[in-house]
């Protein structure tokens, strides 16, 4: 542990979190070596990015004033690694004294994280197995998110559960083995996050007002009876899927079952079996990120899923959870900043799955 870390974190934990502690102990001292918050990292991320210009500062902020309450926090990033216990650290545009309103911002709720999409997809296949796959595929579409042009070449079938319309059919299979599919997927996220986790129902309001897009997906697919529930149904499933209120340490904890072969370390329950957890890292890793994907496995190199809430969750196997938070959105959905932080967290660790 670094000594001039303001609020070094101590990890102790019993019984069958003691691995997972040891590791982000070790992992923690890395990890503050590589992002120590000084200004020069800080302008790495943020120019590479493309959020900040070559050339300009980020001035140091007040210790008091909340990051949520300043101008530039649109442009900067939450970065939360969870290894059973989480690490928090803030990289962005405010100053390392600000540690501890970071980690407020770190367990402040964040609405339509729609990178939370693998979870979804987990429960399907733990609940209803191999037949999930006669309704959508697991192939990278190269195509926008939301591409109605492909679904009418391959009659109605997503790409994979990642799209728009995978997420879809994800939804709808979920229905449809569900007398109440919202609640069943709450309270696994729920169990997955330690805490009671709750729809905004607010956001869920607004995406079935303007979710038109949405809408023709679902009923492009419904007339090729691809889905077999009332559109109505699948939608209003879906909506609520992508309005959960969650934090970024709590997207990273919730996915945490993806790098311990199924299990959740905090409980030890089985979530997935292994083979199961393999297959949807290897389709966080060729079709997660939507039509950037490829450019995402050769600068990054590990499973990862995005969301156009500007939310990241990638998986070390075998080592930790990532989630990462900045709405600056590039040209195929995907965050900015984020994608950077996560380029220098593997550069500065070593931390690929290659």
């Amino acid at each position: 542990m670094t000594t001039d870390d303001p609020d070094p974190i101590t990890t102790t934990a019993p019984g069958h979190m003691s691995k997972w502690a040891a590791t982000a102990g070790s992992a923690w001292v890395r990890f503050s070596r590589c992002f120590n918050l000084g200004t020069h990292h800080r302008l790495q991320v943020l120019q590479r990015s493309g959020a900040v210009p070559a050339g300009v500062q980020v001035q140091r902020k007040p210790a008091h004033k909340p990051p949520a309450a300043d101008p530039s926090y649109r442009r900067s990033l939450l970065l939360v690694v969870v290894l059973g216990l989480a690490l928090l650290c803030a990289l962005g545009s405010w100053a390392r004294s600000n540690w501890h309103a970071a980690v407020a911002v770190a367990h402040t709720d964040l609405q339509r994280l729609a990178a939370i999409n693998a979870v979804p997809l987990a429960l399907a296949l733990r609940d209803i197995g191999e037949s999930l796959w006669e309704h959508v595929g697991r192939e990278p579409s190269g195509n926008k998110f939301n591409s109605l042009i492909q679904l009418e070449h391959e009659h109605g079938v997503p790409r994979n559960p990642f799209i728009n319309a995978g997420a879809l059919a994800v939804a709808d299979q979920l229905t449809a083995h569900s007398a109440n599919a919202r609640g069943k997927l709450l309270r696994f996220m729920s169990d997955l996050c330690g805490r009671a986790v709750q729809f905004d129902y607010a956001v869920a309001k607004s995406e079935a007002q303007t979710g038109h897009r949405n809408a023709a997906l679902a009923h492009f697919m419904k007339s090729f009876g691809v889905l077999d529930g009332q559109v109505d149904d699948v939608l209003d499933a879906y909506f609520h899927q992508c309005a959960i209120a969650m934090s970024a340490a709590e997207l990273a904890k919730a996915a945490l079952f993806l790098a311990n072969r199924g299990i959740n370390p905090a409980n030890a329950e089985v979530i997935v079996s292994p083979l199961q957890t393999r297959r949807i890292n290897a389709l966080m890793l060729t079709c997660g990120l939507y039509d950037a994907v490829g450019e995402f496995a050769y600068q990054v190199g590990l499973p990862a899923k995005s969301g156009v809430g500007g939310g990241i969750v990638a998986v070390v196997p075998g080592k930790l959870t990532i989630a990462v938070f900045s709405p600056e959105l590039e040209a195929s959905g995907n965050s900015c900043v984020g994608v950077e932080a996560l380029k220098l967290f593997v550069e500065r660790t070593g931390l690929s799955v290659f």
